[in-house]
């Protein structure tokens, strides 16, 4: 009843930014509310959220988990994070849309009212106002040792993904790196970016190795054509049976593969291998 009652008295945009009692949002709900490209929300996220030099994680944006339904019925994990309404503001500042504007001017109004509920420290008593320093002064450093300790806990994480994926088996590495690529896809967004991980994939090899597998499997098929396979096994060809014919182009792959799991975060790759 709660419940209904609160979003009875939101506004619309309220109510589409999922606006909470703390004035924060969502990234998810910013990004959907500006109408911004479909499928780039976790690119949108790393180059105006995580990667964002003027942005403070548990300070401008916290990060939680979400549970999403796939179209054949699963659940899987999710990014979110939720928004200052400040920095909400800033992320609306980048758009030029009608909706863009709408989310700007209404963060701004949302700043106003919260700077008019601040107390005017100057007309209490020196008691108080000592107090007041004190209880600040503790405040800020309880929240600097959470910050420190949540930062320890993330390298931590991160160190244990490294040694996962080192762990990635030459013996298996077909199977393992499509599981890998596949995770990768999904922290980006979904499996329709599978095509353009391993698209990247195949130009890191070959930059790293100096080889060209287009002209590679151009030969292949012409060989197997000649040696008379059918057309049906020769269409089905492509890089990764290239790869497989050279056990160097394999361990530099699966060296690719790994760099790639570091460099896109995926964890829990031991599941993998």
């Amino acid at each position: 009843m709660n419940e209904l009652m609160e979003q009875v008295n939101k506004t619309p945009i309220e109510i589409a930014l999922d606006i909470d009692e703390d004035g924060m949002t969502t990234a998810r709900k910013l990004y959907t509310f500006l109408e911004l490209a479909q499928g780039q929300f976790s690119r949108w996220v790393k180059s105006n959220i995580v990667d964002n030099e003027f942005a403070t994680e548990n300070e401008d944006y916290w990060r939680f988990d979400i549970d999403v339904e796939t179209p054949t019925g699963g659940i899987v994990k999710r990014d979110d994070y939720k928004l200052t309404a400040h920095f909400a503001k800033k992320l609306s500042m980048k758009g030029n849309g009608e909706k863009a504007e709408e989310a700007r001017e209404y963060f701004t109004h949302l700043e106003e009212r919260v700077k008019q509920k601040v107390i005017d420290f100057s007309q209490l008593s020196p008691e108080l106002q000592m107090f007041s320093r004190i209880f600040q002064s503790v405040a800020e450093q309880q929240l600097e040792q959470k910050r420190q300790a949540e930062k320890v806990e993330q390298l931590d994480k991160k160190v244990d993904s490294i040694k996962d994926v080192i762990a990635l088996n030459p013996n298996s590495w077909r199977t393992d790196s499509a599981k890998i690529i596949n995770k990768i896809a999904l922290q980006m967004g979904g499996y329709e970016h599978i095509k353009a991980i391993r698209e990247e994939s195949y130009k890191l090899l070959e930059e790293r190795m100096g080889v060209a597998l287009s002209i590679r499997l151009s030969n292949k098929k012409k060989t197997q054509a000649l040696n008379g396979v059918s057309k049906s096994k020769i269409d089905k060809l492509n890089q990764l049976d290239v790869i497989a014919d050279d056990k160097k182009l394999i361990q530099g792959y699966v060296s690719v593969i790994k760099d790639m799991a570091i460099k896109y975060g995926v964890t829990e790759v031991a599941a993998y291998v």
